[in-house]
């Protein structure tokens, strides 16, 4: 069951997200916000991001990661969530692997994206039932973008949200708990990467995002290039001050992020005076919402 909401109570929220990073490049600014303002904010993270590729030129020649991928990104978590002001609990998958070639590959046995839905989603609906969160931010259908951890990090994020609550379900995972809403994260927004890109483009600075956006409608099969979302933005969280915590959490995770790479192509300032807010689509809601929205407690408050 749900727990009434009064004004005195401690707002919760979880964000579900695939891998260690994936928090920091999504919706990062916005939970830096609320934690900042006491709501309790908690980062499922699906995998522990084994199979990730170095994606840093400075950490090409690091002994950890080639020695041990997982714990490095542990250790690249454990610094982002203390950045960001956020609790963070693993949910205990192997990370896919994002296959490439062609023919595409078979995903490894065992993996994340392999385990049928109850199995893969039950450590979510035990921390559902635990933290009761009133709101759950999750990624789309096409996860974002098409990585198979992604998609299954939808799937049971979804799964949780409508089964946490239901007591003949998920049988020894804890007591009943129905959060309120569920958004899905528009990170890849087309309307904010346009209006990043004009900006740049107005003060005269090259702009990462063209081939970006002329690409959109033709996302290759391997998921490099976000398809463009069905859904649109019912709520926007404005978080400009907190562009700058979200950059460093990002740079935390220093085998996945480049320091001078994609993410950083507009500076802050920039950012706040052209797009100061993160973009979600609320898709679930047992409270009266009048949209659009400013705030992802609308109608609990």
């Amino acid at each position: 069951m749900t727990a009434p909401t009064t004004s005195a109570e401690r707002f919760r929220l979880l964000a579900v997200h695939a891998h260690p990073d994936d928090e920091s490049s999504k919706g990062a600014a916005t939970m830096a916000k609320y934690a900042a303002s006491g709501v309790e904010v908690m980062v499922a993270t699906c995998t522990d991001g084994s199979r990730g590729d170095i994606q840093n030129p400075a950490m090409e020649e690091a002994p950890h990661p080639k020695r041990d991928m997982a714990g490095a990104r542990r250790l690249e978590m454990d610094r982002a969530a203390k950045i960001l002001g956020i609790k963070q609990r693993w949910l205990g998958f192997v990370d896919s692997g994002l296959p490439e070639g062609d023919p595409i590959p078979p995903l490894p046995a065992g993996c994340f994206a392999l385990q049928p839905l109850e199995r893969a989603a039950a450590p979510l609906v035990r921390l559902v039932r635990e933290f009761k969160p009133h709101v759950i931010l999750s990624y789309d259908e096409n996860g974002g973008y098409p990585h198979p951890d992604h998609i299954m990090a939808h799937k049971v994020a979804v799964e949780a949200f409508h089964a946490a609550g239901d007591a003949e379900r998920y049988l020894g995972t804890g007591e009943p708990w129905t959060p309120s809403k569920l958004y899905y994260d528009r990170a890849f927004s087309p309307e904010r990467f346009r209006a990043l890109h004009y900006a740049l483009e107005e003060a005269g600075l090259q702009s990462p995002y063209a081939e970006r956006l002329a690409a959109w409608l033709e996302a290759d099969a391997e998921g490099h290039t976000p398809t463009e979302p069905k859904h649109t933005t019912t709520t926007q969280v404005e978080c400009g001050d907190y562009f700058e915590l979200r950059d460093d959490a990002l740079r935390a995770h220093r085998t996945q992020i480049d320091p001078v790479g994609f993410f950083f192509a507009v500076s802050p300032e920039m950012q706040r005076r052209t797009w100061p807010w993160e973009d979600y689509t609320l898709v679930h809601s047992k409270v009266q919402a009048e949209l659009p929205e400013k705030d992802l407690f609308a109608g609990l408050r």
